[in-house]
């Protein structure tokens, strides 16, 4: 059970670092192209292909499909992803609140997948709450296309006849 000490320190944390993030316009689109890039083959390893053409497509697909998922939320949930993205594409505080010293597009696979068990793993609802996230939005983006269903067994809606 979470103490008040904890949640106050959890609080003043994550504040601080949403704030000095908010402070900072990492890319146009607050950096989340670049952290998508790199996070989606993490998630989705073993359901993309190794390398190549059919890879970068399906990953350009996906990105694209997270976008489109954000869009169609509400304007405050869309504001919180936006921070999310903000968070983990300005170096410091990529560094302190993900543990990645590279950019994203030099990270390694390993390293993005220790940094995604941290947060899913955290004692701070704040990263767990940025993993869920993360997490949602890829896999709808993944599942929403028809061609991957197969992957999961799954027939497609009932025909209405």
């Amino acid at each position: 059970m979470t103490t008040r000490r904890e949640f106050l320190k959890t609080g003043l944390a994550g504040g601080l670092l949403l704030n000095v993030a908010a402070c900072t316009n990492p890319a146009e689109d607050g950096g989340r192209q670049a952290v998508l890039a790199a996070v989606v083959p993490v998630f989705l390893a073993g359901a993309l292909p190794g390398n190549g053409e059919p890879f970068r497509e399906l990953l350009s697909r996906t990105v694209a499909g997270v976008d489109q998922a954000i869009a169609g939320l509400p304007l405050a949930s869309q504001k919180e992803i936006a921070q999310l993205f903000k968070l983990l594409s300005f170096a410091p505080t990529r560094i302190l609140a993900a543990g990645l010293w590279s950019p994203w597009p030099e990270a390694s696979p390993q390293a993005i997948g220790g940094f995604l068990e941290s947060w899913r793993n955290s004692r701070f609802d704040l990263f767990k709450s940025g993993y869920a996230a993360l997490h949602d939005l890829i896999f709808a983006a993944w599942y929403a296309r028809p061609e991957t269903w197969a992957a999961i067994g799954y027939p497609g809606p009932p025909k209405v006849e």
